[in-house]
C-alpha cells in the first residue's frame, strides 16, 4: 500500500504529538493552528511521519520532522523534506532553516549546511523553538531553496 503525504488537520494533532514525542522532539508549541503548515504522511490510515514549517516572512522553520521507529531508513524522511520545502517554496519562502541535535548529517545530504545560530534571521531567532525548546548546542542549518529551483 501507497504511503500518502497530505497537509495535517486538527484531529491529527494526538499523534503527531505522540510522534514528536517518540522522537523526543520539542512540541510543547505544537498546536492546532500551527499544524496548518504541517504535513503528515499516513498509510491505510496509520500515521507513519511528520514534518512542519513555521513561515517567517521570505524565510521559514522547518520543526518536527519525524518518522515513526519501525519506518526509518526506507526515505520517508527525505520524502517529507522534499514536500516540506515545495510546500513552503509555494508560500514564496527562499530559504528553509532548521535547528537539530541529533540529524546534522541527515540534513547535510539534503543540501542544508551548518551556520552560526548568530547568523539566522531575527525573525527565527524570535521563534519559542530558538528562544526556549532548542538546546543552545543545537545547530543552525539553512537550505537556499532557489537553488534547486523549488
Amino acid at each position: 500500500m501507497a504511503t500518502a503525504i497530505t497537509p495535517a488537520g486538527a484531529a491529527d494533532l494526538p499523534a503527531v504529538l505522540g510522534l514528536l514525542d517518540a522522537a523526543a522532539l520539542p512540541h510543547r508549541d505544537v498546536t492546532p493552528a500551527l499544524l496548518q503548515h504541517y504535513l503528515v504522511a499516513r498509510r491505510a490510515g496509520a500515521l507513519l511521519g511528520v514534518v512542519g514549517l513555521e513561515p517567517l516572512g521570505p524565510a521559514g522553520l522547518l520543526r518536527s520532522l519525524a518518522v515513526a521507529s519501525e519506518e526509518r531508513g526506507h526515505g520517508l524522511g527525505v520524502e517529507l523534506t522534499r514536500a516540506l520545502e515545495r510546500h513552503a517554496g509555494g508560500l514564496g519562502i527562499s530559504r528553509l532553516y532548521l535547528l537539530t541535535t541529533t540529524a546534522e548529517r541527515f540534513f547535510t545530504r539534503l543540501g542544508y549546511r551548518a551556520i552560526p545560530r548568530a547568523d539566522a534571521p531575527p525573525a527565527l531567532q524570535q521563534t519559542t523553538e530558538f528562544r526556549e525548546l532548542c538546546s543552545s548546542s543545537s545547530v543552525c542549518m539553512v537550505r537556499d531553496l532557489l537553488s534547486r529551483g523549488a
